[in-house]
């Protein structure tokens, strides 16, 4: 027995939560189930007749929410708010870049950014929030792609991230693919550093 947060939503789907673990269940049934409701048990049965029997000894909160109609989310900070800012801000991933356009095309895809240097040479960046490996391989694709064009190449590389995972930056490296860190707060012209507490 222990502590738990048993949550009915309204799509018939019923989790168990604890207080680790992050955000995922401890257990879940998937919609359609059945919720057999009975003093000290419950009983979830899902559409191919799995069950879920839950013991219960004491309720400390009964509550009911309706959520009503779900408008979505809008996320901030998207890799597509942050490919816009480093459109607008290209010079944060180099000194003297400047872009030439924005999903610039390949036959495998539009890299985000492509951008020349202050010597004018081409410049390939990928945009993540996240930077991890997959990420590096999918600008190495771009790269080799865009090294065809003889009016482009040779075309150099960067990552750019708000983090980037240390296996990323290895392999960045390993190709010759310069990994750039940026802050969003700073992109957009927020600093939060009189927030900080020391």
């Amino acid at each position: 027995m222990a502590t738990r947060l048993l949550m009915v939503k309204a799509d018939g789907s019923v989790l168990v939560h604890s207080d680790a673990g992050g955000y995922k269940p401890l257990m879940w049934m998937t919609p359609p189930c059945t919720v057999k409701q009975e003093p000290q048990q419950w009983t979830v049965v899902n559409k191919g007749e799995e069950k879920l029997v839950i013991t219960i000894d004491e309720v400390l909160s009964d509550v009911s929410h309706d959520l009503g109609v779900d408008p979505g989310l809008q996320k901030d900070g998207v890799e597509a708010h942050l490919q816009v800012l480093l459109a607008e801000n290209c010079g944060v991933l180099g000194e003297g870049l400047t872009l030439i356009r924005r999903e610039y095309p390949t036959d495998i895809g539009p890299v985000d950014l492509l951008c020349k240097d202050a010597a004018g040479q081409s410049v390939a960046v990928e945009i993540k929030r996240r930077g991890e490996i997959d990420g590096v391989e999918q600008l190495t694709r771009y790269l080799e792609r865009l090294d065809r064009d003889p009016l482009l190449r040779p075309v150099r590389g960067v990552f750019a991230a708000q983090e980037i995972k240390p296996q990323a930056k290895v392999l960045a490296a390993a190709r010759g693919i310069e990994c750039v860190v940026v802050d969003y707060d700073v992109l957009r012209g927020i600093d939060n550093k009189d927030d900080r507490l020391f």
